[in-house]
């Protein structure tokens, strides 16, 4: 290199914001759907000559046309965000579990098998009692051997809970052939459907309120511990620095461990609302993929028990409307997936904008 010649700077470069005000990050989110459904519109146009307006109405009659519809949107949100809030604990202290599937298919199963086990044999008040206790504990330990193993030998955690989905989906496959019915079929079908043994039981008309509410008691409960407790000042800082954290007494391997416990209980939760109160039954796709919207769910809500209401919502709402589309217009799957992914890329994308900035490179004349 010649001497005297500059090393040319970049067109720009990225630099950490600081803490931008709640109203700011909420602007930049809203103008980011906007920006979205602004690009889907044109899209629409383009690919289906579509009036991108009677789509979007669609969408909303999807998710909100009739009575049922806006019970199913509230359902499938309360069970999003219970596996959401199970994820969060674990993924605040920076442990990245990615085996919410598998705890919730496990949960799932602890309760399929209470059902089939002793259905008719105890009172139902006592088995739905059982019912609890088993998915319960059937979560928490499913999600306590990869925390131990992490704890213990520092082993990969994402790996290892990713490879944990896979066992509990060989081990629902197994019982599933196991408990068929009728011989042959390759499933379970509906669990106790002549006496609905083991069945939550329904307030008024409404199927899905209980699980609701009891979603909703979780939130606010998962809200308190992380923010004002000792455990969730302890997940805090394991979270910010492991280092930290055994410098001023903070016994690391315990929180991992106590922090995973939660986690997977909370997840033996969905999997008994799932079967024990929406499906009556068990199968290796009871989970239906939520384990991963949630930790999309949770990252988007900055680990916030109150926001993943929203976030939540968002994802549920795209889902139901999406496949509206595909119904009433005659498309396939894709455009509807098409329409959703990138709405998703834009809300996501509007993080970036909220925690980053770009610096140009600014132009600088030679004095002579």
């Amino acid at each position: 290199m010649s001497v005297g010649k500059k090393k040319k700077e970049p067109l720009f470069h990225i630099v950490k914001r600081d803490a931008l005000p709640w109203q700011k990050t909420w602007l930049i989110r809203v103008g980011a759907i906007a920006a979205a459904l602004i690009v889907c519109a044109l899209l629409t146009v383009f690919l289906t000559h579509e009036n991108p307006i009677s789509v979007y109405a669609t969408m909303f009659k999807g998710a909100f046309g009739t009575t049922r519809r806006v019970w199913n949107l509230f359902q499938s949100l309360a069970i999003l965000l219970c596996i959401s809030l199970a994820v969060t604990p674990a993924f605040k202290m920076r442990f990245w579990n990615i085996g919410a599937e598998g705890q919730v298919l496990i949960g799932g199963l602890a309760t399929a098998a209470c059902m089939i086990c002793l259905g008719g044999k105890i009172p139902n008040a006592l088995l739905i009692v059982v019912m609890i206790i088993a998915s319960i504990a059937a979560g928490a330990v499913w999600a306590l051997i990869p925390a131990f193993f992490k704890a213990k030998f520092y082993t990969n955690e994402t790996l290892f809970t990713l490879m944990m989905n896979y066992v509990a989906i060989q081990l629902v496959s197994y019982f599933v052939m196991y408990w068929e019915s009728p011989k042959g079929s390759g499933k379970i079908g509906i669990i106790n459907q002549a006496g609905h043994e083991g069945w939550f039981p329904v307030i008024g008309n409404y199927d899905y309120l209980l699980n609701i509410i009891i979603v909703f008691v979780i939130t606010i409960l998962m809200y308190i511990y992380l923010k004002y407790s000792k455990h969730g000042y302890e997940i805090s800082v394991v979270g910010e620095s492991e280092n930290t954290a055994r410098y001023i007494g903070i016994n690391v391997k315990k929180v991992i461990i106590r922090t995973m416990l939660l986690s997977g209980a909370v997840c033996g939760v969905a999997g008994l609302l799932l079967v024990g109160s929406t499906n009556h039954t068990i199968t290796t796709t009871v989970a239906n993929g939520r384990g991963f919207t949630a930790i999309m769910v949770s990252w988007l809500a900055k680990f916030n028990p109150i926001y993943m209401i929203l976030t939540s919502f968002i994802l549920v709402f795209l889902e139901k409307g999406a496949g509206e589309i595909s119904t009433v217009f005659g498309l396939n799957q894709s455009f509807s997936d098409i329409i959703t992914g990138i709405i998703l890329f834009f809300i996501i994308g509007s993080e970036f904008f909220i925690n980053y900035q770009l610096h140009f490179r600014h132009s600088h004349k030679e004095v002579k």
